[in-house]
């Protein structure tokens, strides 16, 4: 078995989605400043990160569209670790839009789906934030009615961001299917026979939040 990696790293002045501010990185105690606290030849570092929590690879709970809902202190672990994954890969003939016929034929009850679209190309840059490919209504709700477990894309959004009632994200979350995006990498990835893990801290009171996200593969 193998471990691929398939979050960004997250680092000073990152931007993820465009309007929302980068995390800032620094130290809270430096290298320098700790000698004093510690004998001759021993040293600490300390550091301090200021963000917000959709960041890098992040995951959604359905806190983060429905107040009262489960929020990252309220998640099993069966549910974001240890999952059997697919991988979908529409291709460019559907355009921006991936519509339920791309999965078509699946089985993906209790599964980890993760769309490839290859938007993780643009992360980090001005190409990221327009023109995204994203899912359709009637997508989630195929993923809704066939059982996934987890919903995840390698591009900006699961929702086309010009539509504000973000009917993927209402669908799935409302179904209590998690949604990770920004992924990345998952060309590496075989449609199948692997596990997949996105964990979050178990943080009370916020509905998103980064994860180290891979999978385990044969």
């Amino acid at each position: 078995m193998r471990l691929v990696d398939v979050s960004h790293a997250i680092h000073d002045g990152l931007v993820t989605y465009p309007g929302l501010p980068a995390p800032v990185i620094r130290d809270h105690l430096s290298r320098a400043d700790s000698r004093r606290a510690y004998a001759p030849g021993t040293e600490f570092h300390i550091g301090r990160i200021e963000m917000v929590a959709n960041t890098g690879t992040y995951l959604d709970t359905p806190s983060h569209r429905f107040e009262g809902r489960p929020d990252l202190s309220g998640l099993a672990l069966e549910s974001v670790a240890n999952l059997e994954g697919v991988v979908v890969r529409p291709g460019s003939a559907t355009g921006r839009r991936i519509g339920a016929a791309a999965f078509s034929g699946q089985d993906v009850r209790g599964k980890a789906v993760l769309v490839e679209t290859g938007w993780d190309r643009h992360f980090g840059t001005p190409a990221y934030g327009a023109g995204h490919p994203f899912l359709t209504r009637d997508a989630a709700e195929r993923l809704r009615d066939g059982g996934a477990a987890l919903v995840g894309i390698d591009s900006l959004n699961v929702d086309d961001t010009a539509d504000g009632t973000r009917s993927v994200h209402t669908v799935l979350l409302d179904a209590g299917i998690l949604v990770v995006e920004h992924l990345t990498g998952l060309s590496a990835l075989p449609v199948g026979g692997f596990r997949f893990f996105a964990v979050p801290p178990r943080v009370r009171g916020m509905g998103t939040f980064p994860v180290r996200a891979f999978a385990l593969v044969p």
